[in-house]
């Protein structure tokens, strides 16, 4: 065997120490850390598993006034949720003065929600719906920006972990408001605690959602030692209703971040009209947003209200309630004759029997010639796709997945598409109104009523109407 000397021996413990060294994260003042996040360096990924729709949904409730398990009965035309994260608003971060320190604290309605969670929260999980719960201050002094240590923060990070896991929730919300920091002799805000606090809490929950509510004095705070705040949390979000502005979190991507924030009650000083949420809906699409921000849903049925964002942001209306799926008494794969009202004798037609992507389909006199014969299909939830006879790899499209009064109705290569799929309504006498999937609020419609040969087929707003009424006729 080699003898090693004594310079050997010292060189080797150095090389060690310094190894050792290298693999602290620490968060102490005296240290400069390496910021990890899960994965790497400042990474912009998310620091959870993708899940929901992109971009997400987030629906705040203020569950002291409204049920939650409403959020659970908005649903996509298709039967997917509009809500991908509901937001149980709030727990408190309350102060003790005997002990001085923060604490959380339930109030009597979030009590009776997280105590009877298989009533409120595992059924919209059951829907494939994230439940967090958001924490403000409460007018104690106590906040995220002013805990007196590390040790501190870590505790109350214990605290918020404690009850997600015996909840069942999905994650944590903060939200820097109403701390009024000073009050019972508390201190002001630091620059160390609400790093200290995400970065402990990220270390107890490293497979929850993490999302911070751009406000207060945290949100002037979001670095430290090295280590930012985006790379412990998953989103942040644009906290001011009917205004669209994007925060500036280090370590977060437009990916992950909402700049759209909307207020959909509309007795409230910060409500946001329709026009205004579909607008955002649409800044968002463009600029690559993460998050699209809801606030406040109450009882009231306003799916009209949410199908302006879905439109644009998921190209599909918003529906409300467990529906059910009428009988149409169709027999799926057969094929059909759909006679308009608009004379009871003029028939859904190919223009010129074409069969190339875009020919658009006409009102004309019934001849018997296949491009007036649809095969009608049952693609599920109450959908169906129509194929002509003569062109069977085409379906009954709308043009562009148009949701403007008068958009064009052709036949276009079968695709599974939303802007292909019917719902297919019985409304008596023998006629059915047929809705596409993208835009339930519209029905396959002959322009302006008329029954001359030639006239346009198109989509338009739901009437009562002849216009809008189809019989199916079994061949």
């Amino acid at each position: 065997m080699k003898k090693i000397s004594l310079i050997s021996l010292l060189i080797l413990f150095i090389g060690a120490f310094s190894i050792i060294s290298c693999n602290s994260d620490s968060l102490d003042d005296a240290a400069t850390p390496k910021d990890v996040a899960l994965g790497s360096g400042n990474s912009t990924a998310s620091k959870v598993a993708a899940f929901g729709k992109n971009p997400l949904s987030v629906m705040y409730v203020e569950v002291n006034n409204n049920d939650i398990r409403e959020v659970g009965q908005y649903k996509l035309a298709d039967g997917r949720q509009l809500f991908d994260v509901a937001i149980i608003f709030a727990a408190n971060i309350n102060y003790n003065t005997s002990t001085q320190k923060a604490y959380l604290y339930f109030n009597t309605q979030v009590t009776n929600v997280l105590s009877n969670k298989n009533t409120y929260i595992k059924p919209l999980q059951d829907k494939g719906i994230k439940v967090m719960l958001s924490i403000l201050g409460n007018h104690q002094g106590a906040g995220f920006a002013n805990f007196p240590n590390q040790a501190a923060a870590q505790a109350f990070a214990q605290e918020l972990a404690d009850a997600v896991n015996t909840y069942g929730l999905d994650g944590i919300d903060f939200d820097d408001e109403y701390a009024n920091y000073g009050a019972n002799g508390t201190s002001q805000p630091n620059a160390s605690s609400f790093v200290y606090l995400v970065t402990a809490l990220r270390e107890l929950l490293p497979d929850k959602i993490i999302s911070f509510y751009n406000i207060g004095p945290s949100a002037n705070n979001l670095s430290y030692n090295g280590v930012t705040v985006g790379s412990k949390v998953d989103y942040a979000w644009n906290p001011y209703y009917s205004t669209y502005s994007a925060p500036n979190i280090p370590g977060l991507d437009n990916a992950h971040k909402g700049a759209a924030a909307v207020n959909v009650n509309p007795s409230t000083s910060t409500y946001t009209n329709v026009a205004t949420a579909t607008s955002y809906a649409q800044r968002t699409k463009n600029d690559g947003y993460g998050v699209y921000l809801y606030y406040d849903l109450g009882a009231t049925n306003i799916a009209s209200y949410f199908s302006g964002p879905s439109n644009v942001l998921y190209g599909q209306s918003t529906v409300y309630g467990n529906t059910t799926v009428p009988d149409t008494g169709i027999v799926s794969g057969a094929t059909y004759q759909l006679v308009s009202a608009a004379n009871g004798t003029s028939v859904l037609d190919v223009l010129n029997a074409g069969t190339s992507d875009g020919t658009k389909v006409q009102l004309w006199a019934s001849n018997g010639n296949t491009a007036q014969k649809w095969k009608i299909t049952d693609v599920g939830g109450g959908y169906y796709k129509l194929q002509p006879l003569n062109a069977p790899a085409k379906s009954l499209d709308v043009s562009n997945s148009g949701t403007a009064n008068g958009t064009q109705v052709q036949i276009y290569t079968d695709n599974n598409t939303n802007a292909q799929k019917w719902k297919i309504t019985p409304i008596g006498n023998d006629y059915y109104t047929l809705s596409p999937a993208h835009a339930l609020g519209f029905n396959l419609d002959v322009n302006n009523g008329s029954a001359t040969n030639g006239t346009k087929i198109q989509i338009w707003t739901a009437n009562t109407g002849n216009a809008q009424k189809w019989k199916l006729v079994k061949l």
